[in-house]
């Protein structure tokens, strides 16, 4: 293994975290999250460097971009992580035994964590808050298209590290490679969970290939169905902003569920999405409501149902039900997030029982599953499984826990 000289400085320099105090590790986020804004420039120009090579129409160029505002929002929620409490030394059960032996299960990090992502420099920084925060090392490897982005990043993160005399170890970056991806997945003994975030391609490539424990995060076929009962100004707003707020976002819109009795409102529906050119893909029924009044309409195909388009793209599916929308997300969702715009609360309810989903919307968009805006600090991936976290994964969800049991010389009969 060529990189295990790496994996087991990381791994020496997780055991130091237990050394910091709370107080320490959140003197050294903000002074990170202020050298974020110090150094702007050098960030934006390493930014400046990676979209020099990528075409302006790639739908991952919007995630690889970096701005003045981005880089403040970062630097913001790198703050935020600071003020909240440690997730670390939480008795979460306690009991004594009957042979007097007391038991205390007690909230402790994971140890190191790897972290596979693509094109997302801004991941460089919200992971090492949050691990740093809860008290665990991080393995980073980002993709050869951040690669200048991600190596400005850590390196302004080892500046300030070794500014308070913390390790830079606890913050590593991998090369770019895929052989440096597949020695990560390998690292048995040193990398305790990996956690993929990308596209379904890399989430099942990290699934089928690791021998290290993997959560799933990422990929996401988001779906909002408009219900009969549905609120027409309501919905154009909750639909336009769930597509267009950030196309290139797992939690974007890929799929508009029409229930059949509102298509002679679609025109009005989708008025919005039409001034951000979205080309839309509509099935049979959807198509006659919009010819001639939408200006960017093509007609779906079996494959246009399930993708997550990353774009400007969004497909519209005609349903007769609510029965049959559940259907549809049942067979084409991604269990990311899922929507329903109705003034029914009966569907409602039913819709969020019924839809198996890391978070289910009633009468708002899917733009809200974030860590950030469930007022998590940030997040190091939307878990779509059901083992273990599920939905943003925050400062509780990267930690796990021990036992710990006292006696006085109690002896197993």
């Amino acid at each position: 293994m060529k990189l295990k000289d790496t994996f087991e400085r990381v791994k020496r320099a997780s055991k130091s975290q237990a050394l910091l105090s709370d107080d320490q590790r959140n003197d050294i986020l903000n002074a990170v999250a202020d050298a974020i804004i110090t150094n702007r420039e050098r960030i934006l120009s390493a930014n400046a460097e990676d979209l020099a090579k990528m075409e302006r129409s790639n739908p991952l160029y919007d995630r690889l971009q970096l701005t003045e505002k981005r880089l403040e929002d970062i630097a913001g929620d790198m703050r935020n992580v600071a003020t909240l409490p440690s997730p670390l030394g939480h008795i979460t059960k306690q009991k004594t035994l009957p042979n007097g032996l007391r038991l205390c299960r007690v909230s402790v990090p994971f140890g190191v964590i790897g972290m596979i992502y693509e094109a997302r420099p801004n991941v460089t920084y919200d992971v090492f808050s949050l691990c740093f925060k809860s008290g665990n090392a991080c393995v980073l490897k980002g993709g050869k298209d951040a690669d200048a982005s991600n190596r400005m990043g850590v390196s302004i993160i080892h500046e300030v590290l070794e500014q308070h005399g913390v390790c830079p170890d606890v913050v590593t970056l991998l090369p770019a490679t895929h052989e440096a991806t597949g020695e990560m997945l390998n690292a048995v003994g040193y990398i305790d969970l990996c956690i993929p975030r990308g596209g379904r391609k890399l989430i099942d490539f990290v699934r089928d290939t690791a021998r290290v424990p993997v959560i799933e995060t990422g990929a996401g076929v988001v779906n909002t169905y408009f219900d009969k009962d549905g609120n027409l100004e309501m919905g154009r707003a909750i639909i336009n902003n769930a597509k267009t707020r950030r196309v290139s976002v797992c939690n974007a819109l890929d799929c508009l569920l029409v229930h059949q009795d509102r298509l002679v409102n679609l025109v009005e529906l989708v008025k919005p999405i039409a001034e951000k050119n979205v080309i839309i893909y509509a099935d049979e029924k959807a198509y006659a409501a919009l010819n001639g009044k939408y200006p960017y309409l093509e007609h779906a195909t079996a494959e246009s149902f399930g993708t997550e388009f990353m774009d400007y793209k969004l497909a519209i599916k005609t349903v007769a039900s609510l029965e049959e929308a559940l259907a549809h997300i049942d067979e084409n969702g991604s269990g990311h997030s899922e929507s329903i715009i109705t003034q029914n609360e009966e569907t409602a309810r039913i819709f969020q029982a019924h839809v198996d989903a890391a978070c289910v919307y009633w009468n708002a968009p899917t733009s809200f599953t974030d860590g950030a805006q469930f007022g998590l600090g940030a997040e190091i991936g939307i878990s779509t499984q059901k083992l273990g976290p599920r939905g943003p994964m925050a400062l509780e969800e990267i930690t796990t826990y021990k036992w710990l049991i006292e006696g006085e010389g109690q002896v197993r009969a």
